[in-house]
């Protein structure tokens, strides 16, 4: 695919936009001819679609290097895993090759900011989002689709990130893959066999729709709190990355910038100092990060039921005042 000069405005860089085929509409033609009478009204409402809003989808890449700093600022423990995509991105972003991000593979204890990391790549990259949760589900077809000819038959969440979105690269989580459970006859986590792969990935056919998708271009991020969990084949085919808390210094971080974007997204937030009192962001420090802009938001409640227009520390206190774990 060869770059167009449009340029896209995206969440915190400029993006460079160009259009790539995730499918083909004459294999979706011949597919909606050959279904039956009486055949799966939702299949067919879902090529006609499909038809409607053809085969080309935003294929994009910054423009300019990401500011891997400011998150590197909000999250300091993911620093590893920054690093290595300013080397990834270095590769392609002087070139007309389109964006490659090997897969990865977030590894650490629930809550240490792993989702959150990867919904703010996404915004980075100027790219789509795609999420599933693994956690509480068992069957096959979430990844891959469950084929028309069953009852409840549905496309899975792949085709339906590219099909229904607006990109051929978006950021592609699987959350806590590590809690799949595998049903008698469904591997939950079979298809991202040939997903995680490049060349098979360019084919990859969703068992509802049976049209092929090319894939290739997705970034695949996988969170997990156990890899003993997960198949060695899956492992293999991902970048792991082992993602420890924060210390008191980097939770003091993650702190701060949590209480500016607060303040800096809503209209009432421009009463508030532009920082905190020491006081406050010392406690905060001392709040598991998961927590923290829950208590933020209550913070600045009670400190407006008050009267007051800064944050004390005691405006912080309840339930949330606990360090036995880190995490967002």
């Amino acid at each position: 695919m060869q770059p167009s000069p449009a340029v896209l405005s995206g969440a915190c860089t400029f993006s460079i936009a160009g259009f790539k085929q995730v499918y083909s509409p004459q294999s979706v033609e011949s597919a909606l001819e050959d279904l039956p009478p009486g055949a799966n009204e939702a299949l067919r409402a879902t090529y006609e679609k499909m038809l409607r809003v053809g085969g080309e989808r935003f294929s994009v890449k910054p423009g300019r290097m990401p500011d891997f700093d400011a998150l590197a600022e909000e999250l300091p423990n993911f620093a590893e895993v920054l690093h290595d995509l300013r080397k990834q991105l270095a590769l392609c972003m002087e070139s007309e090759d389109p964006l490659q991000i090997a897969p990865m593979l977030l590894l650490g204890d629930p809550g240490i900011g792993k989702t959150h990391f990867a919904k703010r790549l996404s915004q980075l990259l100027g790219t789509g989002y795609g999420f599933i949760s693994m956690s509480s589900l068992t069957a096959g077809w979430v990844l891959s689709g469950a084929s028309s000819q069953w009852r409840n038959a549905r496309s899975g969440k792949v085709f339906d990130t590219l099909v229904h979105g607006d990109y051929a690269n978006p950021v592609m989580v699987v959350d806590e893959i590590d809690k799949a459970s595998a049903e008698s006859h469904y591997d939950p986590l079979g298809s991202l066999y040939s997903l995680l792969e490049l060349d098979t990935a360019r084919s990859f056919t969703d068992e509802f729709a049976e049209v092929p998708l090319d894939c290739s271009d997705i970034v695949w991020i996988a969170t997990a709190n156990d890899a003993s969990r997960i198949p060695e084949p899956i492992l293999n085919r991902m970048n792991v990355y082992e993602i420890q808390p924060p210390d008191i210094q980097g939770a003091r971080h993650i702190a701060l910038a949590l209480y500016r974007e607060i303040r800096e997204s809503h209209q009432w937030g421009r009463h508030f100092p532009e920082l905190p009192a020491e006081g406050v962001l010392e406690r905060l420090a001392g709040i598991a990060p998961r927590e923290m802009r829950r208590s933020l938001m209550g913070a600045f409640g009670t400190a407006r039921l008050d009267g007051r227009h800064a944050l004390a520390p005691d405006d912080l206190a309840g339930r949330n005042m606990k360090r036995q774990r880190m995490g967002f």
